[in-house]
């Protein structure tokens, strides 16, 4: 007869089992890392009990957009022989590096590419949103999506501006007139949607005339939910999904017809279809490659998201910079009248050829890079540096490498002293520019190596059109937020917190009395 005596007694043979299971595979994780040849990072936690207070007070700060403060923090721990890297040890084979080094990112990016990729786990945890994507997979799988990529993003097609002019001028109709208050940062969001579902299914959700759009309700939902999924790591079981769940099926909902039209064009009839035909989308040129239907979401679903996020939060963060700094604004201005005049649409090369509006970017980019935080798996056992004379970190296959761009972008010690000629580089200024240049891997708004961003040159491209287009119209802005409430939003992509709340005056327009704040 089973009495209590012998459950207790079960129990703790079963904990004594998992306690000695615990030991001996620390025991040769450890082995492990003494193999490789290399030492461990300086340690955050050891243990699960350690470890989960660190991912649950990661969750919090992201909840409350205080995610780079949270992740800075980590680095106090941090030793002078490794002062930007740290580890998190969860269970024996589970193990976190952090680091904001830019000697890792390169590492894990370019010189040990091989070494590391995406992994297993990554890919199960992003598979129900963004598939066998570019973003999520490895090896032969990663080569066919780029090589399906690719050619929709040739100079020859990104210099045809004709979406770009049809965005931008939907944009200028919905602003409200001179001098009331609009969230540029919401109609810039509706207008990077429109122009990316254009350019790959050659047909516009038209967020622009329809804000309360089902399908950009449950983009951002399923992004916000994502990026909590991956935050809290191994214990994402926990997280509710059925928000998750039913905004992937409304993104489904919408990509599915467009795919079958697609679908429903004889393979000789897409043969036919040329990059210069206007009515080619890019739909069209992966569907020539495949016919399957999983494929052909997962992709575009990939790069709507690259396309329609990125742009959009780095043109948010730039206005809401430029509003600060009225001088850079007119600067700016400036020169885009002193090229294009008042009225007339901006050639490719004309975009190429405004200095001070590539170096406004490029501050932009410098201070909030679009994709704050990216994780790598190690693939195989191998390393990362040190500073000089000290052993390399030995990363086991298994381990998570989580790479922060923003936090090292913002490391005052890989930048000059601030001077009349260099501004504290915790500020914007993109005069910075003109005469610095940063060193190789302490600049990566669009990563590096072999799986640098595809479509950074349309990003660009799309991102001058539209300052261009609306510097012509506007002469002046101001903010109408409270600057010190807002905050960095990690999502997939870093975005202003509070909106970017701006009035913007065309050139002669004078406003009298009170601004009025329109909501559209």
């Amino acid at each position: 007869m089973l009495t209590f005596a012998h459950l207790v007694v079960a129990s703790a043979l079963s904990l004594a089992c998992a306690v000695a299971y615990y030991v001996v595979q620390r025991a040769k994780h450890e082995l492990a890392i003494r193999k490789i040849g290399g030492v461990r990072a300086p340690s955050l936690a050891s243990n699960p009990l350690t470890a989960a207070s660190w991912f649950f007070s990661a969750a919090r700060a992201q909840i409350r957009n205080q995610l780079l403060e949270h992740y800075t923090s980590f680095y106090d721990v941090a030793t002078p022989e490794c002062p930007d890297c740290v580890e998190i040890q969860i269970m024996p084979r589970e193990r976190y590096i952090l680091t904001r080094d830019p000697d890792h990112i390169k590492a894990v990016l370019t010189t040990q590419f091989s070494d590391f990729g995406k992994g297993p786990r990554f890919h199960d945890l992003w598979r129900p949103f963004l598939g066998d994507s570019i973003f999520t997979t490895d090896g032969q799988l990663w080569h066919d999506s780029r090589s399906l990529i690719r050619p929709m993003f040739i100079k020859d097609r990104i210099s045809d501006l004709e979406t770009f002019e049809k965005g931008v001028s939907a944009l200028l109709n919905k602003l409200p007139p001179s001098g009331q208050t609009v969230d540029i940062m919401d109609v810039l969001y509706r207008m990077t949607l429109d122009v990316t579902t254009e350019f790959l299914l050659g047909a516009s959700v038209d967020s622009l005339s329809n804000p309360q759009s089902e399908f950009a309700r449950a983009f951002n939902d399923v992004q916000r939910i994502q990026m909590m999924i991956t935050t809290v790591g191994p214990f994402e079981a926990f997280l509710p999904r059925r928000r998750y769940n039913q905004g992937i099926q409304t993104i489904d909902r919408f990509m599915m017809p467009y795919i079958e039209q697609a679908l429903a064009l004889p393979q000789d009839e897409l043969e036919k279809l040329s990059n210069s035909d206007r009515h080619f989308t890019f739909l069209h040129s992966i569907a020539r490659y495949t016919r399957d239907r999983r494929v052909l979401r997962d992709q575009i679903v990939a790069v709507l998201l690259a396309g329609r996020d990125t742009t959009a939060a780095t043109l948010s963060w730039a206005f809401y910079e430029l509003s600060r700094y009225p001088d850079k604004f007119a600067r700016l201005r400036s020169e885009v009248i002193g090229a294009v005049g008042r009225t007339r649409t901006p050639t490719y090369a004309d975009l190429k050829d405004m200095a001070y509006l590539r170096h406004t970017l490029n501050e932009t980019l410098r201070l909030y890079p679009a994709v704050p935080y990216n994780l790598r798996s190690a693939l195989e056992d191998t390393t990362l540096p040190t500073t000089p004379g000290h052993p390399p970190i030995s990363v086991v296959k298994g381990d998570i490498v989580i790479y922060s761009t923003l936090a090292m972008q913002r490391r005052r010690d890989l930048y000059p002293p601030a001077s009349e000629k260099f501004e504290d580089p915790a500020l914007f200024s993109p005069e910075r520019w003109e005469g610095w240049t940063p060193k190789p891997w302490q600049y990566v708004p669009f990563n590096g190596g072999p799986r640098i961003c595809v479509g950074q040159n349309f990003a660009m491209t799309e991102m001058a059109y539209c300052m261009v287009r609306i510097l012509q119209k506007y002469d002046r802005l101001e903010y109408r937020g409270d600057w010190h409430a807002q905050r960095h939003e990690a999502e997939v992509v870093g975005k202003p917190s509070q909106g970017v709340k701006i009035a913007l005056y065309e050139e002669s327009t004078k406003v009298v009395g009170n601004p009025v704040s329109l909501g559209i």
